[in-house]
């Protein structure tokens, strides 16, 4: 489901593209949700010109992947926890596939592989000693933490993510190690609590 951001959701976003703006991205990637994408606006249109080692964005557009995108939930969409019922929830997040929500709906295992692959093309273009940023969504950022921390799939639900926070994970280009610098870090703006009944 494309839901925009709230009002607030949209100052959250444009402080994150500012905190963003002190490091030099090589590419800017997005979720095609209407949400990411503006939240990938704010980042791109933050990043500074290029330094002495002429590091600079190699595009004035957003990287678009379908990779990113948020978790589908198919037939649960719209509904409550409690229309969709504790024990099925629970079942779910122990990634019980049979119980996956129809429609179209995704499991945790599912939505894990897509995201990582995603990542990993990303990662392709990304070159050595560069960073990139995602800007994606609550599922999608837990997918990617919990394989750098080498958490197993059933416990991606548990990890608490901020609305518009900042993860950052370092990734090896010889060994393959994931190294987390830090994760959920939301810049102090002064804002009000936003609410995210997800977490």
């Amino acid at each position: 489901m494309d839901v925009p951001l709230s009002p607030l959701g949209e100052l959250e976003a444009i402080e994150a593209g500012a905190y963003l703006s002190k490091f030099h991205l090589q590419h800017v990637a997005s979720s095609p949700l209407s949400r990411a994408k503006f939240g990938a606006q704010q980042v791109l249109a933050r990043q500074p010109p290029g330094d002495e080692n002429n590091n600079s964005n190699d595009s004035d557009n957003i990287v678009i992947y379908e990779g990113f995108k948020e978790l589908d939930r198919g037939t649960w969409c719209g509904k409550t926890k409690e229309e969709i019922g504790a024990d099925n929830l629970a079942r779910f997040d122990a990634c019980d596939e049979s119980i996956t929500p129809g429609g179209g709906g995704e499991s945790y295992p599912t939505l894990k592989s897509r995201v990582l692959k995603a990542r990993d093309e990303l990662l392709s273009i990304t070159d050595v000693g560069r960073a990139s940023a995602v800007v994606s969504h609550l599922q999608v950022t837990r997918a990617m933490l919990s394989e750098a921390l080498g958490m197993d799939v059933t416990q991606l639900a548990g990890l608490k993510i901020a609305t518009a926070s900042i993860t950052c994970v370092d990734y090896c280009a010889t060994t393959g190690e994931q190294v987390v610098r830090f994760q959920s870090f939301k810049p102090e703006c002064g804002f009000k609590e936003s609410k995210d009944g997800a977490n």
